[in-house]
């Protein structure tokens, strides 16, 4: 099985990465509570699955393999670039790095780790101060570290989804939800009126479009996704089949057809020969038929022994038009 994803097997880059963005993202929640701990795991959790499978198995290729291969008989599934579903499946033609989908995905992925890292900074004051948290993205949402972790596993869902991320990650966002509603009621018994007041007013998690920021980042969300979707769509050049070819090319396309006309008209000559044969010794005297037999023969060999010319078409092109010329290529000739 490693044979056939040869382009997999790399354990220590599952580790590297594993670790990178775990602990990146660890820098910014900094979890306390064990309630804190079972949201990091869980998210850590979707980043190792992530990671197996685009470093060391890609165990949703494998399994769909038969499927993928028959829907899209033109990619080879084998190759890690592969692994960019959603580009491959759309038909992106260019390099899938540099695709729509793996573009918009580096926003939600960059975009939700710069919200967690700004959502800790004002956390840290606010639980220093014993306030609440007010300031920065929480001016826009309740809770913007949730939103970033759901941001971040989003955009890593369109750069390389897997069959196993796909299934975390409502589950993962049902846990969010459902985490930042206690950690609400525990602030409204904390803080009373002043967290419900600030509540009232702030969306949970997506910024209402009055902001300045909430709209500019819906605007740039459909920007993004109508040039990925414009990019995709975008027919590729096919040029007419019956477009005459140029230069050499079509030297060539015209001495094969007159090579193939040639052999042809030699098909018909042996045809018609081997019908006057058959007639032939159908006669009861044997020295005409043996006679009849020697002609025949003697036809073929000429008719095999006459070389083939090859030619090409020289197109001259002149006020009324276009006429050909026929050029002999010297000393070029096909033996049978």
């Amino acid at each position: 099985m490693n044979d056939e994803f040869s382009d997999y097997g790399l354990w220590p880059l599952v580790v590297i990465n594993s670790l990178v963005f775990i602990l990146f993202a660890f820098s910014f929640a900094r979890p306390r509570t064990p309630r804190d701990w079972r949201s990091f795991g869980a998210f850590s959790a979707f980043l190792v699955a992530l990671f197996t499978e685009m470093y060391g198995f890609p165990l949703t290729i494998y399994l769909l393999s038969g499927w993928l291969s028959s829907r899209f008989p033109d990619v080879d599934w084998l190759a890690h670039d592969s692994g960019h579903l959603l580009e491959m499946m759309f038909g992106s033609k260019v390099y899938p790095h540099f695709g729509p989908f793996h573009l918009l995905s580096a926003i939600f992925i960059f975009g939700g780790f710069a919200l967690l890292a700004s959502a800790w900074r004002v956390l840290y004051r606010a639980q220093r101060g014993r306030t609440v948290a007010m300031g920065g993205p929480y001016s826009l949402v309740r809770h913007p570290q949730y939103a970033a972790f759901i941001s971040i596993m989003f955009g890593f869902l369109l750069q390389w989804p897997t069959l196993l991320t796909v299934l975390m990650f409502p589950i993962l966002v049902f846990m969010y939800v459902r985490l930042a509603k206690r950690e609400e009621g525990e602030a409204l018994a904390g803080f009373g009126e002043e967290y419900g007041r600030y509540r009232d007013r702030t969306p949970a998690f997506f910024p209402r479009f009055g902001s300045r920021l909430g709209l500019g980042a819906a605007i740039l969300f459909i920007l993004a996704l109508l040039a990925g979707i414009t990019f995709v769509s975008a027919p590729e050049q096919n040029f007419p089949e019956d477009a005459p070819p140029s230069g050499q090319r079509a030297d060539r396309v015209q001495s094969n057809t007159l090579m193939t006309a040639d052999l042809n008209r030699r098909r018909v000559q042996v045809d018609a020969l081997t019908g006057q044969m058959q007639r032939g010794t159908g006669t009861d005297d044997p020295a005409l038929r043996r006679e009849l037999i020697r002609a025949h023969l003697d036809e073929l060999r000429r008719i095999s022994e006459t070389p083939i010319h090859l030619k090409t078409i020289v197109a001259e092109t002149d006020i009324g038009g276009v006429r050909a010329a026929d050029a002999s290529m010297n000393g070029t000739t096909i033996q049978r």
